[in-house]
């Protein structure tokens, strides 16, 4: 059964009593992971508004001004964390910069949205979660897949016994097919930027394997290059990959469950996303378009005895949890706006429903455990 402890749920949602202004960090005028999901999730809150963009420079500001005119435009970051009408920053630049960005928003006393992965690596995570708790501000990460009602069905199911004990659990899933990747993601290619297939592809599908069925006792890896050269689409340039392209996971669960994971990229194709729950009593299966269920929208199958599964209709009162974003769902936003809806109702009931950097830094470790093990060849405590 699922692990909750920390976690509350609530099938009354309040509305929260203020609205709170956002100031998104990272806000490009033609691309980006801003302008594909936080911008559209907080237009379709009430609740929320966006009162300042930061870009990465001058021109960039001019720019970012032009498409999403009437919001004041800051290529320093510290005029916008220092503004007295922001109550959250949101950070959505590439990850060796979320340190500083968090540690100056986090200083500046407002709460924190940051994108996962929280930082290059755990001791980044540990930092600014630290930081966080000694300042004593909210914080959410964008492990936004815990949001989606998709996962909040298949708990709700585990709870009510659907497939009995769990006994064990098999995820597989493909990130990017083939060896060409767009110029803006090529810094995925190198490891030490840590944005790449263990830390987002795999870090994201582990993390709601973990929040629904429980944490790793211990653990063994393999982590390989086994596609070494990829072609940048955008110019044809190939680039030496130094993060690995397949990682595989097997490992006892705290509840005693076997689970074992293989993501993969760079191959010619395959499974997009399939996960497995299996139990004494039925199976669910969980599948997507791609291994990365906080984008593509997640189905439910499941079966009692050794029956085939069959899609699952997941209930209406949690994919209308938030009727004013309707018009989002089955768009990256919509997981997005989910989290940021529960984590206003958290200031406001003082709950913990998000992710918050707390829980960054246990996904963090958990990769640290892969990385290890994927190093030394052995099991290891997770």
């Amino acid at each position: 059964m699922a692990s909750t402890e920390g976690h509350q749920t609530t099938s009354a949602v309040a509305i929260p009593k203020a609205t709170l202004g956002v100031g998104i960090i990272g806000v490009s005028p033609v691309r980006g992971w801003a302008s594909v999901a936080h911008i559209p999730a907080l237009r379709a809150l009430p609740n929320y508004e966006i009162r300042a963009l930061g870009a990465h420079s001058a021109e960039s500001a001019r720019a970012t001004a032009e498409v999403f005119g009437g919001t004041a435009v800051f290529s320093d970051h510290a005029q916008l964390v220092t503004r007295p009408d922001i109550d959250v920053v949101a950070v959505t630049v590439k990850v060796p910069r979320h340190r500083e960005l968090v540690s100056a928003a986090l200083a500046a006393g407002k709460a924190v949205y940051c994108e996962w992965p929280l930082g290059r690596d755990l001791d980044d995570a540990r930092a600014m979660a630290a930081l966080a708790a000694k300042l004593g501000v909210r914080t959410i990460v964008g492990l936004q897949a815990r949001q989606s009602p998709a996962i909040e069905f298949v708990q709700q199911l585990l709870r009510d016994g659907y497939v009995g004990e769990v006994l064990s659990t098999t995820m597989v899933g493909l990130s990017i097919p083939g060896d060409v990747v767009g110029l803006p993601n090529a810094y995925m290619l190198d490891k030490t930027n840590g944005a790449n297939l263990l830390t987002v592809p795999v870090g994201h599908s582990l993390d709601i394997l973990n929040y629904v069925l429980g944490e790793f006792a211990d653990l063994s890896a393999v982590a390989d290059v086994r596609r070494s050269l990829i072609t940048i689409e955008e110019t044809g340039e190939q680039i030496v990959k130094t993060a690995a392209d397949q990682v595989a996971v097997i490992g006892t669960l705290t509840s005693g469950a076997t689970a074992s994971v293989h993501i993969r990229e760079a191959v010619a194709g395959g499974t997009g996303f399939l996960w497995e729950i299996n139990g004494t009593d039925g199976t669910l299966r969980i599948t997507a378009d791609a291994a990365l269920p906080e984008i593509f929208p997640l189905t439910v199958a499941g079966a009692r005895g050794r029956n085939e599964p069959a899609e699952l209709a997941i209930p209406t009162a949690l994919t209308q949890k938030w009727p004013s974003l309707a018009s989002l769902e089955g768009a990256p936003a919509f997981n997005v706006a989910r989290a940021y809806a529960a984590f206003a109702a958290d200031i406001d009931n003082g709950t913990h429903t998000v992710p918050d950097f707390a829980d960054a830094v246990r996904r963090h470790e958990v990769i640290t455990a892969i990385e290890g093990s994927a190093a030394s060849g052995k099991r290891v405590k997770a």
